[in-house]
């Protein structure tokens, strides 16, 4: 698997902003794992809104199900209003993940490859929903070992009340196979109605505005140079803003700001740095917007002692998301039965067997 790739699959976890006005984003990470010799596969889904984790389906375990990933209330809600939701899902992964071999396999023959080999097969697709609950756009992108091979982009936000018509652009369509409206009805009707659902009843957990926790703190460098970092902690969602200014005026092109990253237990972190001469710290501060918090703060170094900041294992986190959004490889093969997956054929039908997540058409 491409490092380029999976980063691009995975960039849109940390992307999506998340606050009780909107927009939300539900979106799912599909990977499946092929190899030569007799094994299990390795097929993953996992399904986010916003910045939190809400489901996951392991292809690889005995009896495999869809698992709800959010303590919704005491009990999950499903079984409390709906006891077949999670069941009927899972018979819809299921069906997913034999249409995804069945495109491993027309992708194999595209490149003329034998059954020895090993491949990956990743997707990423979502919908975007505004502050009305209302369809804004969606997308599609799916890769064979590191190369795209169809990307689908249904955009609404430039239609008029009386155009109500969305932009479909197709990037990318390698084996010309997809049904570019059944991927349409997907996004603008079952996956709009399912992040309503899910928004509704995880309201507490999902629309959740955690405030940062903020500090700024000096390293020293050299005689002429010192460093002074912003930090902000334990923040939910991740769309967050750190900007270092110099007597009101923003140092954006001059300062040091890393990628936002989860902490670990469902809140992220970052920080932003700017180097500046001994003695003149006073004259620089830092300014942090998040939607926690009622206005933004204007943070100054304290040069009275305090604690060091507390950092929660940045890089253990992050690979903690690339493992839920990725299997571990292991060798299998499959041998086609005859069976005609969704892959190679027309749209899925209706009703539930059209909420397969991203199936192909």
């Amino acid at each position: 698997m491409e490092p380029r790739l999976l980063l691009l699959l995975l960039s849109g976890v940390l992307a999506v902003t998340a606050t009780s006005a909107g927009p939300h984003t539900l979106r799912h990470f599909i990977t499946t794992l092929s190899g030569p010799g007799v094994g299990k596969s390795q097929h993953t889904v996992v399904g986010y809104v916003d910045d939190t984790e809400v489901l996951r389906f392991d292809g690889n375990v005995p009896n495999p199900r869809v698992v709800p990933r959010v303590p919704w209330t005491e009990q999950p809600w499903v079984e409390q209003e709906d006891p077949d939701f999670w069941e009927e899902h899972t018979r819809v992964y299921k069906l997913h993940q034999e249409a995804i071999q069945a495109n491993v396999n027309d992708l194999r023959a595209h490149y003329n490859q034998s059954e020895d080999g090993s491949h990956t097969f990743q997707e990423t697709c979502g919908c975007v929903v505004g502050s009305d609950g209302r369809f804004l756009r969606g997308f599609i992108l799916r890769a064979y070992d590191g190369t795209e091979t169809f990307a689908l982009n249904v955009d609404r936000r430039t239609s008029t009340d009386q155009e109500k018509t969305a932009q479909i652009t197709v990037q990318r369509d390698l084996l010309h196979r997809d049904n570019v409206e059944c991927w349409r009805n997907y996004l603008e009707n079952w996956c709009v109605q399912w992040i309503r659902r899910l928004l509704e009843k995880g309201k507490d957990r999902l629309l959740r505005a955690d405030p940062p926790r903020t500090q700024v703190t000096r390293h020293r460098i050299s005689d002429r140079e010192v460093t002074l970092r912003c930090w902000a902690l334990g923040f939910y969602p991740s769309d967050i803003t750190l900007t270092w200014q110099r007597d009101g005026e923003d140092l954006t092109q001059d300062m040091e700001l890393v990628e936002t990253r989860p902490a670990g237990d469902g809140t992220f972190q970052t920080w932003a740095a700017v180097a500046v001469p001994p003695g003149q710290e006073q004259s620089y501060t830092c300014r942090v917007g998040h939607a926690g918090l009622p206005e933004p703060l204007t943070l100054r170094w304290d040069p009275s002692p305090r604690t060091t900041v507390p950092i929660v294992g940045i890089a253990a986190a992050a690979l903690g998301l690339l493992v839920a959004a990725v299997a571990v490889a292991v060798t299998w093969r499959r041998k086609r039965s005859g069976g005609q997956g969704w892959g190679r054929g027309p749209c899925p039908p209706g009703g539930q067997a059209q909420v397969a997540v991203c199936s192909a058409s």
